[in-house]
């Protein structure tokens, strides 16, 4: 589960492709959670506190990798 796909911008990065990475990640686990929740394996709530923990990782790893304080872009 952990294939990624290439980057393909423009502005290519060390760290906009292990950003890349890391949002192709988020996306797939966010799929799992859904799942699970749609099948009443996870509670809504539960589902919520997961999506969001993930969420403050991706937003951490963009910090840490300094995405978006260049120029204003994500």
């Amino acid at each position: 589960m952990e294939a990624h796909g290439s980057y393909r911008g423009d502005d290519w990065s060390p760290q906009r492709l292990v950003f890349n990475q890391n949002l192709e990640t988020f996306a797939e686990r966010v799929g799992l959670i859904v799942g699970l929740q749609s099948n009443g394996k996870m509670s809504q709530d539960q589902a919520y506190a997961q999506i969001r923990k993930l969420w403050k990782s991706l937003r951490a790893s963009k910090d840490s990798l300094l995405i978006g304080k260049d120029n204003g872009k994500v």
